[in-house]
């Protein structure tokens, strides 16, 4: 306690030492005089955002898996996620749930399908669109006469965090060769 004095027990040579320290500050200009003798500053140009390197290739997000599990032209696709209502599986089944968009894979690469795949269910998913169809073909016309898009699709769609499901189609919207895809709504 020796040296230390209380914020409310200010002695008086606690304030004859303030005063001399103080004795030498002379008081700010008013307002008006003190904005003569600041410079004024510019204001800043609005930032420029930096141009895409062009030696960078597009990511497509979907590449073609080599090990992945292979499936007939003739075969019926269904994924569903946990948690899903079983009803809302059933409307996705039946083709109740009315696709929103198309997008059609036929003849495609399976690079093209996947740079074309990521982007569509991007701009669905960003749209708000809830079901999707996907046209994939049964791959009678591939080289090896066996459907390697619906293959990579089947791999793709279970990957992808925005698809919440997805069911081979009704014969009238495609049938084997396109599926139904039910997405997560945007956060």
């Amino acid at each position: 306690m020796h040296g230390i004095v209380a914020e409310d027990k200010k002695t008086n040579d606690d304030n004859d030492l303030f005063r001399q320290l103080m004795a030498d500050v002379k008081p700010l200009p008013d307002k008006k005089s003190a904005t003569q003798h600041i410079a004024e500053q510019k204001p800043r140009p609005a930032p420029k955002p930096r141009p895409p390197v062009a030696d960078a290739p597009p990511s497509s997000g979907y590449i073609a898996r080599e090990q992945v599990p292979e499936v007939a032209a003739e075969e019926h696709l269904f994924f569903a996620r946990g948690g899903l209502q079983q009803r809302l599986l059933r409307r996705l089944k039946r083709g109740d749930l009315r696709p929103e968009a198309r997008l059609d894979l036929h003849g495609r690469t399976i690079a093209e399908a996947g740079t074309l795949l990521s982007t569509f269910l991007a701009d669905a998913q960003a749209s708000g669109l809830r079901c999707v169809s996907v046209i994939h073909g049964k791959g009678h016309r591939s080289a090896d006469g066996r459907p390697a898009l619906k293959t990579q699709l089947n791999q793709w769609l279970r990957d992808t965090p925005a698809v919440l499901a997805f069911s081979s189609a009704q014969a009238k919207d495609g049938g084997m060769g396109a599926l139904y895809v039910l997405l997560r709504r945007p956060s």
